[in-house]
């Protein structure tokens, strides 16, 4: 995408008022090192405990079956969850391998997954989600504006390609197919600023 733009405009945020979106176009970071065990360190802590469980809390007040969950910390929801998991970080791959529990979601059907602080990484998210059949459920930072962004401590090119408001982020969501289920700020309420939490289920597509 960026090699279509201007000069100037292939490292900066771009960002549509209309759309309440906005994507920065810096090539993604390197997540290999030690990625996984720095998460592995904070899932064992209380906040951990509790972000976990109010993750699961959200899941299971809609769905009962098995998810994948994508991009996945430390593990701790995986297993708390028994879920599958998918990652690119080496350490975590190795580490769902050995537990078993390693599912490509690229490659095969997932009828649910859950992003939590995940889905603002990926490149392309749209063909993540035209292989979820049913349930999507999202973790993320939410903006009022772009200039909101812009001050935010979740403002990080290189780690955080996508960018949305509220609307913005229902919208898209819509977009792939999915209708919101569920809202709440449970993970801001936690100590977790500017974090908003979504359950989607597909309608269509």
């Amino acid at each position: 995408m960026t090699n279509a733009l201007p000069a100037g405009l292939t490292d900066c945020l771009l960002w549509s008022d209309e759309l309440g979106y906005g994507w920065h176009g810096r090539p993604p970071m390197d997540y290999s090192g030690p990625y996984f065990a720095k998460y592995q360190q904070l899932d064992a802590t209380p906040m951990g405990e509790a972000l976990t469980r109010a993750r699961l809390d959200l899941v299971r007040r809609h769905f009962g079956g098995q998810v994948v969950d994508i991009g996945i910390g430390g593990g701790r929801f995986v297993m708390e969850a028994d879920a599958m998991g998918f990652d690119v970080n080496p350490e975590a791959v190795a580490w769902l391998n050995d537990q078993e529990r390693y599912y490509d979601p690229y490659q095969h059907h997932a009828e649910a997954i859950t992003c939590w602080d995940s889905l603002e990484h990926i490149p392309e998210p749209e063909k993540l989600l035209s292989h979820v059949g049913e349930w999507l459920f999202v973790s993320m930072p939410i903006y009022e504006s772009q200039a909101h962004c812009l001050q935010s401590k979740h403002y990080k090119p290189g780690e955080h390609i996508h960018y949305f408001t509220l609307q913005g982020f229902v919208g898209w969501c819509e977009r792939q197919g999915f209708a919101l289920m569920e809202i709440n700020q449970a993970e801001s309420e936690l100590g977790r600023d500017g974090i908003t939490s979504f359950a989607f289920r597909r309608t269509h597509g």
